[in-house]
């Protein structure tokens, strides 16, 4: 797979929830952050989106909002509207005039990933994607979100799975669209994944992860100077080459132990560790407890 495929493989979306959100009149309400993606599809009218650091985005029928985790945001009729505090809940929501037909409709939802490894996955992806309706995906991405919507009220057999792909798909549909919001404070995968010589690299690494890599072995592949290759990574990924293999590395391994499919020895060689004590160590130094401790901890929450 793609680097892209591999983030969003590894942080398993699953559990999906959607519903309609209507408003007429003059409204606004105000969401704390919290730590799901969430996504909403606009159907009639308009409305206005604030994000900390940005200015307010007006978004009108037929455009789509995916925030990979979601920031604090205020959602009203107009800008600069008083807001008052949201409750996310699961059922419909109506704001503003309670009488009467609605003037907006849209549909939002949102869906569970993968804890253990959110953090990390989710910083290399950009904060906000907006796709207006003029760029012609939003069909595609309508009948995807039609599609999840069927799944979540069925009952049939696979029914995990197929949610799984689905927003899977969703997600990377979503992510591959070039017009995300700026955010120079924010660097990622997706942007190196746009730059051809950094493309190269990313894919290298994550096609042999266990390869013995070096900045000078990963400059080559790039066709760049060591020093530029440097400081293009750095400048475009956030942190240094060798940083992010082993990022990525740690990342493969708290999965492989979530699964709890793997021996400490399979998992050491599979990540490029020559050993499973040299990576017991490498592991402690970045999640502060051992693999064995990471893997019963992570049992017991998934058992509760």
């Amino acid at each position: 797979m793609d680097p892209l495929s591999d983030v969003i493989a590894l942080l398993r979306p699953s559990t999906a929830m959607s519903k309609p959100i209507t408003g007429r009149g003059v409204w606004g309400v105000r969401y704390a952050a919290h730590n799901a993606p969430g996504f909403t599809i606009i159907l009639k009218g308009e409305c206005w989106f604030t994000f900390d650091g940005y200015a307010p985005l007006k978004v009108q029928k037929g455009d789509f909002i995916l925030l990979p985790s979601t920031p604090a945001f205020a959602f009203s009729s107009q800008p600069e509207v008083k807001c008052e505090l949201g409750d996310p809940r699961r059922s419909p929501v109506r704001h503003g005039d309670q009488d009467g037909d609605p003037d907006f409709e849209s549909l939002g939802g949102t869906f569970q990933i993968e804890q253990a490894n959110a953090p990390l996955l989710l910083a290399l992806l950009p904060r906000i994607v907006h796709i207006p309706a003029s760029e012609g995906r939003i069909g595609r991405l309508s009948r995807m979100i039609e599609l999840i919507m069927e799944e979540c009220m069925s009952e049939e057999p696979g029914k995990d799975m197929i949610l799984q792909r689905m927003l899977e798909v969703l997600l990377i549909e979503s992510l591959r669209w070039r017009g995300f919001l700026a955010d120079p404070a924010r660097a990622g995968l997706i942007s190196g994944m746009r730059d051809p010589a950094l493309a190269r690299v990313l894919q290298a690494m994550h096609a042999d992860v266990r390869g013995h890599w070096t900045v000078a072995g990963l400059a080559k592949v790039a066709g760049l100077s060591r020093s530029a290759f440097a400081a293009r990574f750095g400048e475009i990924l956030g942190c240094a080459p060798i940083e992010y293999l082993a990022r990525w590395r740690m990342a493969l391994a708290t999965d492989a132990l979530i699964r709890g499919a793997k021996t400490l020895d399979r998992i050491a060689d599979e990540i490029g560790y020559e050993s499973a004590s040299a990576f017991s160590t490498a592991f402690r130094k970045r999640l502060g407890c051992s693999p064995g401790k990471f893997a019963r901890s992570s049992g017991d929450l998934q058992a509760s």
